[in-house]
């Protein structure tokens, strides 16, 4: 897909050096097609490496997408320089006004803290709730999607007594549904996380159907009937490795961390870890993109308000 972005995002250069497609303002505006309106909310502390690796997986497929991405006005991000948020993000008060095909919502490392402790709690909040009048499907990762389903339907998460951390086995329940067309009937998805939601809350919930679970990682990936929204529980879009770097953090900072499951072969952290959910991770976001977007989001996309 041409994806499309601010020429000088440090993402477009990482992109164009993997021969992924990377279509500049001044050569989209030539092709006689709406692109496809993707917002990205980015809760993540290392925001250009998200930026990356969600652009890498939007950007590889025949749709043009148009990318803008968006930071939460009350907080401030730590870890990535204020030049670069202030030349590439926008904040909800800019684009209120305006409707998209789809949004993503990240993230966070907040998983400790009850919702209502996060300092954004409340922007985030009014998000979600805007996304439903003004967005044709929103796309939640990880404790964006805790944070979605306890807002939209009151399912609460819940504390692990260890963290869940490697890359883990997962199985289609739905297979009807086409998020998953041409999963294999096993499949693997990173998970780095300290807190998870059961499944009987989700199942208890008419609106939500779930699509994907692990035995050891829990459910993966629920939505509501026609993908207005989809919540994924794990990090398909991590790179090879993000779960080395988390885990020498942890480590060098003396906190409770195992190696990671099923990520280094033999369980030794000096050898490079193996990749087994790329191509999922590559599908998943095909799927929503074609399915539960461009196939079904209306042209002018005003409409979405009536």
């Amino acid at each position: 897909m041409p994806i499309k972005s601010p020429h000088d995002l440090p993402a477009t250069q990482t992109l164009n050096s993997e021969n992924i497609f990377v279509m500049t303002e001044t050569r989209a505006v030539t092709q006689d097609i709406r692109p496809l309106q993707i917002l990205l909310l980015n809760l993540m502390p290392t925001k250009v490496v998200t930026e990356t690796q969600l652009a890498r997986l939007l950007g590889n497929t025949p749709l043009q997408v148009e990318l803008e991405l968006m930071q939460m006005r009350g907080h401030v991000s730590k870890n990535t320089a204020s030049e670069h948020m202030l030349k590439f993000y926008t904040t909800f008060d800019k684009v209120k006004d305006k409707y998209y095909d789809g949004m993503i919502i990240t993230g966070a490392p907040v998983e400790l803290m009850d919702f209502e402790e996060v300092d954004y709690w409340q922007e985030l909040c009014e998000i979600m709730d805007w996304s439903l009048s003004h967005v044709h499907s929103t796309f939640h990762i990880c404790w964006g999607a805790q944070a979605g389903l306890y807002h939209h339907y009151g399912i609460p998460k819940y504390t692990l007594s260890e963290k869940l951390f490697g890359v883990f086995p997962h199985t289609v329940e739905r297979r009807s549904n086409m998020l998953l067309r041409g999963f294999d009937e096993v499949f693997m998805v990173p998970h780095s996380r300290h807190t998870s939601i059961k499944r009987e809350h989700i199942e208890a919930c008419p609106e939500l159907k779930i699509l994907a679970s692990s035995p050891e990682a829990g459910v993966y990936a629920m939505a509501t009937e026609g993908g207005k929204q989809v919540f994924i529980t794990g990090h398909s879009e991590y790179d090879w490795d993000t779960l080395k770097l988390e885990y020498e953090r942890d480590k060098s900072q003396g906190l409770p961390i195992h190696v990671p499951y099923n990520y280094f072969p033999n369980d030794d952290d000096s050898r490079q870890p193996l990749v087994s959910w790329r191509s999922h991770a590559n599908l998943l976001y095909q799927n929503w993109l074609n399915y539960f977007v461009y196939q079904t989001t209306p042209y002018d996309l005003n409409s979405l308000a009536e």
